[in-house]
């Protein structure tokens, strides 16, 4: 058992009886974004997708005591998705496509923030009240996310290797 894993998840879904999935990836992008002081910036749609909705957690070592737990509990608080600083990202779910669909899109937000800062040039961000709106309605009222997209996953994953399933 990958006990460090386990007591990461095991800490947020204590905490959150509406995490049904929880996802946890050390993902180069999302490290690399976790890393900068300013963490993810309001750069591209993907990233005013968790404006206001993304937690930050300091590297505290290996998740390894009850104490992290609490600690990743009190950071990301009622939201969906957090970066863990020099580790990787957390998202929260309702349903597994739901979790997969933050991963990919908070992953891709990150992807686009790394190339956008690799030009070495002054970099465009939309005005405040454009952030705020955006932001409102990629919230969607807090509809579930990825009921749509799931299916189709699946459909193409069948197509890719059916022996998933079994």
């Amino acid at each position: 058992m990958n006990v460090t894993g386990f007591a990461l998840h095991a800490a947020l879904h204590a905490a959150r009886p509406d995490a049904v999935c929880v996802l946890h990836l050390h993902e180069t992008s999302a490290i690399a974004v976790s890393a900068q002081r300013a963490g993810l910036l309001p750069l591209s749609q993907h990233a005013l997708r968790f404006q206001g909705e993304l937690a930050y957690h300091d590297y505290e070592g290996l998740a390894l005591s009850p104490s992290e737990g609490k600690s990743l509990v009190r950071a990301l608080g009622g939201r969906t998705a957090m970066l863990l600083r020099n580790h990787g990202l957390v998202v929260l779910g309702r349903t597994v496509a739901e979790a997969y669909v933050l991963a990919v899109t908070l992953i891709k937000a990150c992807r686009i923030q790394i190339a956008a800062q690799s030009g070495n040039a002054a970099l465009h961000q939309p005005r405040d009240e454009v952030i705020a709106l955006a932001a409102e309605q990629l919230s969607d009222g807090g509809a579930v996310e990825g009921i749509a997209e799931w299916p189709a996953l699946i459909r193409k994953l069948d197509r890719i290797d059916p022996e998933f399933r079994s």
